[in-house]
């Protein structure tokens, strides 16, 4: 594979097929962008990732619902049909085998046609399928059966077994395995692939829909500009073109028809500003045991001779290791022998040794704090967001109460419930501000940043501060609280935008490499 953005997949093993790389189908539509409709009925997306968005922090995508994705794939199919005059059942086999490479496939399949059959799990292509059907003399190789009413079936590779076994293998595969693209032949060793028309002769009703699920879900897993909605439950898919390779210059967050907002490249939840490396950086910093060894380095010292862990526990600076007995002067690490009379003031701060133990350890002291100072403040905003569903339960409540208080309507209370939501969108942004900091290089760019930050913090305490009020008092302050809520959504926007746009012109310096 040339690059990480190539769509196609190396070839099973043991295929000698020599194919061309080409480029994927791609049927974007969009929110707010310009596109043309290609052959397929879907959208060819023209332009550069990072034209028109509604805002600089957004990008382009589209949603596709089950139906829409089966339809994408029918029109794929007919058309590939048409062209290389096989059974549609037969070319969806092949597409799924050149992961949806419709180019690359027309072009092998011209050039070689029993060597791109063969190596999909096909072998000679046909048009009539075989039926169950009755054989003289055959005992199933699988459950010994015969007889002369036992219903056999086989492919055109003739590897014959009874319906039940040949039923139950097949139901086995989509039910408890979950295979559907490349079911292959009962045969031991038979590499020819079921497709989805032998399979409805075989098996009920409930085993086709799951295999339409199975095969729906390949689609999508086998298309980078495709993902699935992570949210339980949800299935909706985003067709996004953002490549992997832009990833470090935008962090595209897409949102599925149900509600549920996503980053489309790492598919966790709404990480903006923080590219993914970065926040995959610090997720892994914020669990791992490196800030453990960071707070065990400014609080402890290792012995000079055995490098035995030592933590200081008392005032004097004449240290005895319990391990060797070996005694040394904390402050400089020197043998406490030359130290003489000094019991409480080290003569040797000066000393190179000294010195470097003492910068090591105020190093690793700054570390941690720069580290916890970060590290804090993210973390209020993550409980803040757990805290999400109490938040609504809690906001319904007051609404609740206000209206039975006051002559305000339900619509006139929604008022709370715009508050309610900028708060929590303002606090998921706020939290990974802090992530974003931690990485940045000192700068006039980053003095700007936390300015921003530092406006959006200032108005999101002053919003949740007027949200916590008595419901007796939210009456009067239901202007004051809709200002404010204007205001804060309008400081994300600001923030957001100008980290968007410095991040693709790759503008930020980061203390890492992403």
């Amino acid at each position: 594979m040339d690059s990480e953005d190539d769509f196609m997949s190396d070839p099973p093993s043991g295929d000698d097929l020599d194919f061309d790389e080409g480029t994927q189908d791609s049927e974007l539509g969009s929110i707010g962008g310009d596109f043309d409709q290609d052959q397929d009925g879907g959208f060819a997306y023209e332009k550069d990732i990072f034209t028109n968005p509604q805002k600089p922090y957004e990008v382009e995508y589209k949603i596709l619902s089950p139906p829409d994705i089966q339809s994408q794939q029918q029109r794929q199919f007919e058309e590939v049909s048409s062209i290389i005059e096989l059974p549609v059942e037969q070319v969806a086999i092949l597409l799924r085998f050149m992961r949806w490479n419709k180019e690359r496939l027309i072009e092998s399949y011209m050039d070689n046609q029993e060597k791109v059959l063969e190596s999909a799990g096909l072998g000679s292509s046909f048009t009539e399928y075989p039926k169950p059907k009755t054989v003289k003399g055959f005992i199933c190789d699988i459950c010994y059966e015969d007889g002369p009413s036992l219903l056999t079936y086989a492919m055109k590779c003739d590897h014959r077994f009874c319906v039940d076994c040949y039923t139950h293998y097949l139901t086995q595969k989509v039910k408890e395995e979950g295979e559907a693209a490349r079911i292959q032949c009962p045969f031991d060793g038979c590499q020819r692939i079921v497709d989805s028309k032998t399979l409805k002769v075989l098996v009920d009703r409930d085993v086709q829909d799951r295999y339409q699920v199975l095969l729906t879900r390949t689609y999508v897993d086998d298309k980078d500009n495709l993902k699935w909605c992570p949210a339980p439950d949800c299935d909706y898919a985003v067709d996004c073109a953002v490549k992997k390779r832009d990833l470090h210059r935008v962090v595209p967050t897409v949102r599925c028809s149900n509600d549920h907002s996503f980053c489309f490249g790492c598919t966790l939840a709404d990480h903006r500003p923080a590219p993914c490396a970065l926040v995959k950086k610090w997720l892994k910093k914020c669990e791992d045991d490196s800030e453990t060894s960071n707070w065990i380095s400014a609080n402890t010292k290792e012995c000079p001779k055995c490098n035995s862990t030592i933590e200081k526990n008392g005032g004097c600076n004449h240290m005895t290791c319990r391990k060797c007995k070996h005694e040394f002067c904390w402050m400089c690490m020197g043998p406490w022998s030359e130290h003489g009379t000094s019991w409480y003031n080290c003569n040797r701060f000066e000393e190179k040794s000294g010195a470097d133990a003492r910068d090591a350890q105020a190093r690793s002291r700054h570390s941690l704090e720069r580290y916890l100072h970060y590290y804090n403040r993210y973390a209020n905003h993550e409980q803040s967001a757990k805290l999400d569903k109490d938040l609504w339960l809690k906001t319904e409540k007051k609404m609740t109460s206000l209206q039975s208080h006051t002559n305000m309507s339900w619509i006139e209370v929604q008022f709370l419930d715009t508050a309610s939501k900028a708060l929590q969108a303002c606090r998921q942004t706020l939290k990974w501000t802090y992530a974003f900091a931690f990485y940045l290089q000192r700068n006039n760019m980053t003095e700007m940043f936390e300015d921003n930050q530092k406006d959006l913090e200032m108005a999101v305490e002053n919003l949740s501060q007027m949200f916590e009020r008595p419901v007796q008092e939210l009456e009067v302050l239901k202007v004051d609280i809709l200002d404010k809520t204007t205001y804060c959504n309008q400081r994300r926007e600001i923030l957001l935008s100008v980290t968007a746009e410095s991040l693709k012109k790759e503008q930020w310096k980061f203390n890492v490499d992403l």
